[in-house]
């Protein structure tokens, strides 16, 4: 099979459709991790696998035994050199209505996808990124997860889509800086390492704790808090960060320009050597 050719299983069986009455297609009933293979290996497995089941704990749902989708991940991604692995998780079928079955039978999906064609200058040279209008709600409940419910993200990707940008700010409703479009978010002062505070909402991702935890040993202090327009152009340097995307330092924010990548494009060889993410 050519690398991201499409391979599905629903429930461990090879599928192209769900039920019309699954929560996840009716409300965004469900989770998801998005996850980087390269030789046939799912990047940072255990973390994503972790933190499927924390958002299974969040919304109340069943979660998939580990072992299952473990052999289902190793299924679909056997012989792949690089593509990109799915998995949702659903509260499966419910009938109309908000109110959740008192004992769902979850709708597990792995699905395989081609990698995307990004230019490799976007890890070396930088992107230019905007302050987008869309906004993020607050919601503490559903805070870190990576849920189904991605309207917010959507009308961000459709502002960004049209301009000349490639990723962009998205603030929650107070005006603080969240995240990306599709990404988190890093501002880099001095031997400072700041990342917003995801405590009200955001996706935290995979790749950002490994960042965060490993910043000490790249020299930097690293620290999440409460992040604001006026602290983007006050960094020395600020990067976008997935699991797919790895490391995209920021050229130009708004009408700022920083003058230098280099701690991005160091970080970004620490992440490629422990296999965090993959070469560009």
């Amino acid at each position: 099979m050519p690398d991201g050719a499409g391979m599905i299983l629903i429930d461990g069986q090879p599928g192209t459709s769900i039920p019309v009455l699954d929560r996840g297609l009716q409300y965004g009933d469900g989770v998801f991790e998005t996850i980087a293979i390269m030789d046939g290996r799912p990047l940072c497995l255990d973390a994503h696998l972790h933190r499927l089941g924390a958002g299974c704990r969040a919304l109340g749902l069943p979660a998939p035994a580990a072992g299952v989708l473990t052999t289902e991940v190793l299924q679909v991604a056997t012989g792949q050199s690089r593509a990109v692995l799915k998995i949702i998780v659903t509260r499966g079928g419910g009938g109309r209505g908000y109110q959740p079955p008192r004992d769902p039978v979850p709708t597990r999906i792995v699905s395989l996808h081609s990698w995307p064609a990004y230019p490799a200058e976007f890890r070396s040279t930088g992107i230019d990124a905007l302050f987008c209008r869309s906004t993020l709600a607050l919601q503490p409940a559903l805070a870190g997860i990576k849920h189904l419910n991605r309207l917010e993200q959507v009308l961000a990707r459709s502002e960004i889509s049209a301009t000349d940008c490639v990723e962009g700010f998205v603030s929650d409703t107070t005006g603080a800086i969240v995240e990306g479009s599709m990404s988190n978010v890093f501002l880099r002062r001095d031997n400072l390492l700041l990342t917003p505070d995801l405590k009200d909402c955001g996706v935290a991702g995979v790749v950002r704790a490994e960042i965060l935890q490993r910043a000490g040993t790249l020299g930097l202090n690293a620290r999440v808090q409460r992040v604001v327009r006026t602290d983007v152009p006050a960094a020395d340097e600020v990067f976008f960060c997935n699991s797919i995307i790895g490391i995209w330092p920021v050229r130009r924010a708004g009408d700022h320009v920083f003058a230098t990548t280099e701690f991005a494009q160091r970080l970004a060889q620490n992440l490629v050597a422990a296999k965090i993410i993959t070469p560009a």
